[in-house]
């Protein structure tokens, strides 16, 4: 009880109360505009989080990576429009109920499943981190790098269909971190004598341009659309009454997001694709999906916001993001030296019950706003693109800027906005660029540092943890690349079956060739001898 009177004293201050309300509020109005998106608005504002005290920073920051889904769900439902990229399976059962008049509907049931997942992950993360962190104190060095690899495994393999340049690109972002100097004998990496290199890519410059800077990018070469919003009718409050119809369908789903959220290099995406095919195999009513069902609607919306809160779950316990937004977080801990892991369980368990409290308030502050807001934020959806792109280009330059008040910073974030602009038109991932930067710090400290107690290679997976995980590794890997070799043999077969046919097809076209030349040559000669016999 002391721990939790000491965390409600630390969210009654003015600055923590302010910081829940412009998270929350600012999180829904970013998510409700089209083409911004919470990475954007979290790289934008993650070098003024760092004046911040941690509780303050992180609160904004959760805040707008939370409620920004929440916003997402009203241009998807009424314009057939993602507000975010998460949000995308929520057009398929929003837009087709709007289009039936039943727009205030569907929303009121998007804010209730997003509540339900909302709390939900929270409660987990309640219970979950405490026991992630009471076994990470058996983690040494070799289990810390064992299970940033795995986090690195995951990264790649989430990207299915592009593994191979999902690999690439987290290679690309472990080398970004390995310029300038290195951490233990502080000699200088691939800086060729150039100054500026000297002190490395930061991290933050890196977010600031692959994200805000490529999105401003693509939002100015975008054209202007007119958005044309249908009608609805109906009430906001509605949508608990239905909710507590299909309360499997939200637990299942929220269940999905909490699993999915822990899971580093996986996150929305993977939550909100298994809960809606498990929806639709469980409903009784499988016909409806894609033509504005209920269940689906809720397991879409319950997934996807149960991943925020899940994902602190291993960044929390031992200090290892699960994805990009996360990521950006873990630096607002370093900067004000507030390590994640067991001890910040044993010494600073107030800020950590104060941090649970604030992600409840959140999500309460969210509906309670969605709830009477809904109609002016409709209106965001209006907005230019090319408006956008122009804010956010002004305020990312800002903000890259005043990290170190350093031009060169600038043309380095612009370098990667410029890169990251190439990613997206060729629909190529940004994620593990980031997440490599991160892990593949963690990753090298930590082998460095194993290496002295390593003298065989079995030395490195002598202990319980780390065999677990290299053995998750192994069998990641070797049913990865099984799955790979089904799919792929029978077309190699069938390639191999054309190859083998327009080779035997070539020979027998040259047999014939030759045995018609043959024959053509004996009727000429039996036609000569024919002449002269006649003759």
């Amino acid at each position: 009880m002391e721990y939790f009177g000491d965390a409600i004293a630390i969210l009654s201050r003015w600055d923590v109360v302010a910081a829940l309300l412009i998270g929350s509020i600012g999180g829904v109005i970013i998510g409700a505009i089209p083409g911004v998106g919470p990475a954007v608005a979290i790289a934008i504002l993650l070098p003024a989080t760092f004046a911040l005290d941690p509780i303050v920073g992180l609160t904004v920051l959760l805040g707008i990576y939370g409620s920004s889904m929440y916003g997402g769900s009203i241009p998807a439902i009424l314009i057939n429009t993602p507000g975010t990229a998460v949000n995308a399976l929520t057009t398929y059962e929003g837009f087709p109920m709007t289009l039936r008049g039943e727009g205030k509907r569907a929303l009121s049931l998007a804010y209730s499943a997003s509540f339900f997942g909302g709390v939900f992950s929270v409660v987990a993360l309640i219970f979950l981190a405490p026991v992630l962190a009471s076994i990470a104190p058996m983690f040494g060095s070799r289990e810390i790098f064992l299970a940033a690899l795995l986090g690195i495994i995951l990264v790649v393999v989430a990207h299915r269909g592009q593994m191979l340049a999902a690999a690439m690109l987290a290679g690309f972002g472990i080398f970004l971190n390995t310029i300038g100097l290195e951490p233990v004998k502080y000699s200088k990496r691939f800086t060729f004598d150039q100054s500026w290199l000297a002190s490395g890519v930061d991290l933050i410059v890196v977010v600031l341009g692959l994200f805000a800077l490529s999105q401003a990018f693509m939002l100015l070469v975008e054209d202007d659309e007119r958005v044309r919003v249908t009608e609805t009718r109906g009430s906001l409050f509605q949508g608990f009454r239905e909710l507590a119809r299909h309360p499997r369908v939200a637990a299942i789903s929220s269940s999905f997001g909490v699993v999915m959220g822990m899971v580093p290099g996986v996150g929305e995406f993977t939550a909100q694709f298994m809960s809606y095919t498990s929806a639709q195999k469980l409903s009784k009513n499988k016909q409806a999906f894609g033509h504005g069902s209920s269940e689906g609607l809720i397991a879409s919306e319950a997934s996807n916001n149960a991943v925020p809160a899940a994902a602190m779950i291993p960044l929390l316990a031992l200090g290892i993001p699960g994805e990009a937004l996360t990521a950006m977080m873990l630096s607002v801990f370093y900067v004000h030296n507030v390590v994640p892991g067991p001890r910040l369980f044993q010494g600073q368990m107030d800020f950590v019950i104060a941090l649970y409290l604030a992600l409840l308030i959140l999500n309460v502050l969210v509906i309670v706003f969605l709830l009477f807001s809904t109609n002016w934020l409709v209106k965001l959806t209006k907005i230019p693109n090319r408006f956008l792109g122009v804010a956010i280009l002004t305020l990312s330059f800002v903000g890259v800027y005043s990290l170190r008040n350093s031009a060169t910073d600038c043309l380095i974030a612009a370098v990667f906005g410029l890169f990251g602009f190439i990613l997206k038109r060729l629909n190529l991932p940004i994620v593990p660029i980031i997440l490599g930067m991160v892990l593949g710090g963690i990753m090298e400290v930590k082998l460095r540092t194993s290496m002295n107690r390593v003298r065989e290679p079995w030395d490195f997976i002598d202990r319980p943890i780390a065999f677990i995980i290299f053995s998750i590794i192994v069998i990641i890997l070797v049913t990865h690349f099984w799955r790979l070799w089904r799919e792929w043999k029978p077309v190699d077969r069938e390639v191999l079956g054309r190859k083998t046919s327009r080779k035997f097809g070539r020979r027998l076209n040259a047999r014939s060739t030759r045995l018609a030349n043959g024959r053509r040559k004996q009727t000429r000669r039996r036609r000569v001898r024919d002449h002269l016999a006649s003759r």
